[in-house]
């Protein structure tokens, strides 16, 4: 239950880069990097009650390992309102280029977490050369939680290949009981050419 008496913040959505050699930090490291980037920019940000006091940020689905993204998102709670420009002149200020923030905006403080409000992400791969088709599997096999499971492609690969020269787009949905990993999806598939990175380059709701 809400407490009515808490002091009222503004839930700040960041939008973000991450890609170059920084696509191979963790979730967990970008997190502390961005947590590092907000204190720099010297925002009036929300710190959580009780007996571990921590920054009031939250972030979107994480990006596996060495696949990069030009549309990350982390929503921030301040104490008090910044006009969007300042905190995002702010943030950039304090980033480093493949970290960048690339816009900010105000949402409602009721709006669906960022890591639940898009489950559907389109990817971008590059590939050595121009593959001819792209052909994926009925089902891949991964590993959670040391028990091996198996995932049917077509619950989670919305919008088939496409392809353009030496680049492929395609869009892949997180279920409640978990995502398929766009670069595991890739290892699976039969192309006839190799996969040189994978970017994140969409968000979006369900329709």
């Amino acid at each position: 239950m809400t407490d009515p008496n808490a002091p009222k913040t503004y839930r700040l959505r960041c939008t973000y880069v991450e890609q170059g050699r920084l696509a191979m930090l963790s979730h967990l490291e970008v997190a502390h990097t961005l947590e590092r980037t907000v204190r720099r920019a010297k925002l009036p940000f929300a710190i959580s009650q009780g007996f571990s006091p921590h920054m009031k940020i939250a972030f979107g689905a994480a990006l596996p390992v060495g696949v990069g993204s030009t549309c990350e998102i982390f929503d921030l709670q301040l104490t008090r309102y910044v006009p969007p420009a300042e905190a995002l002149a702010a943030l950039q200020q304090a980033s480093v280029p493949d970290l960048m923030v690339q816009d900010c905006r105000y949402i409602e403080g009721k709006a669906p977490a960022a890591s639940v409000a898009f489950p559907l992400s389109t990817y971008e791969a590059i590939f050595d050369g121009s593959p001819t088709a792209i052909e994926a599997p009925e089902t891949v096999s991964v590993v959670r939680k040391r028990k091996e499971k198996t995932l049917v492609v077509t619950d989670y690969l919305v919008k088939p290949f496409e392809i353009e020269e030496n680049r492929a787009t395609f869009a892949l949905r997180a279920l409640p009981t978990g995502s398929l990993r766009p670069d595991v999806l890739l290892a699976h598939c039969k192309v006839d050419a190799a996969v040189v990175s994978i970017t994140r380059i969409a968000q979006s709701e369900e329709r």
